[in-house]
């Protein structure tokens, strides 16, 4: 049965690298559900979080095939309750004056916050789960979504480990 997984993938920060990554999803007929990357600690690495509906034996066949990959360090399968999961979500509402108030407590209620302010609209920003994110879109839709935007997932392992740790990877020739 397919399951969502959580794929930390540290690469070289080269160019045609995240192509490369995510060709190889797309040529074994995988669709991403989320892809966010970024530098790590170390500027000449990034790491590569993708989010994938797939079941385990075809995951692995591509995980295995990831790590031929020229560019790739390591790749780590984050679970759930061994890491930290989050989005960010910029969600522009409307809020003239006699709904404001209430569209600010529901900002409040979900420790979201308010980062622009226009007389007929507040754009909120909200990180959290993608559940946490669904139900504050669901509570606001009510006032009237003018338009949004939502990142890819971020993961990190819990505890004081590192996957970035130098013994671990390979040289970066």
């Amino acid at each position: 049965m397919a399951a969502k997984h959580t794929l930390s993938v540290l690469v070289e920060n080269k160019p045609g690298v995240l192509a490369r990554v995510s060709g190889l999803f797309s040529r074994r007929g995988f669709n991403i559900d989320s892809l966010a990357v970024g530098e790590t600690e170390h500027a000449e690495i990034s790491r590569i979080t993708i989010v994938v509906d797939a079941e385990q034996q075809p995951l692995e066949q591509v995980t295995k095939q990831l790590n031929k990959l020229i560019n790739v360090l390591k790749i780590v399968e984050l679970e759930p309750a061994a890491s930290v999961q989050r989005e960010l979500l910029l969600v522009k509402v409307r809020a003239d004056r006699p709904i404001r108030s209430q569209v600010l407590e529901t900002v409040q209620l979900f420790r979201a916050r308010v980062v622009d302010v226009a007389p007929d609209a507040l754009t909120i920003e909200a990180t959290g789960t993608s559940e946490k994110l669904e139900a504050l879109l669901r509570d606001l839709e009510p006032f009237g979504i003018k338009e949004m935007v939502q990142s890819g997932r971020v993961a990190i392992g819990r505890g004081s480990r590192s996957i970035t740790a130098a013994p671990a990877l390979r040289s970066a020739a």
